[in-house]
């Protein structure tokens, strides 16, 4: 059972496995991105204007 899940993640992944060791490309930029903006999210939970939200974000990540 384990193995199979194994085998059926490397199955699901296998072209970016086989990215990442022949040209040690990932998507640590997004992920670190995506990291940050969950971040801010939280700190901002309950701001109501869209506007402003989107402003700050530009200026803090952009």
């Amino acid at each position: 059972l384990a193995f199979g899940r194994v085998a059926r993640s490397i199955q699901t992944h296998y072209l970016n496995i086989i990215n990442f060791f022949e040209r040690r490309a990932t998507n640590a930029a997004a992920e670190s991105f995506n990291a940050k903006l969950k971040a801010f999210r939280a700190q901002f939970r309950g701001v109501k204007d869209k506007a402003f939200f989107l402003y700050r974000l530009t200026m803090l990540y952009a």
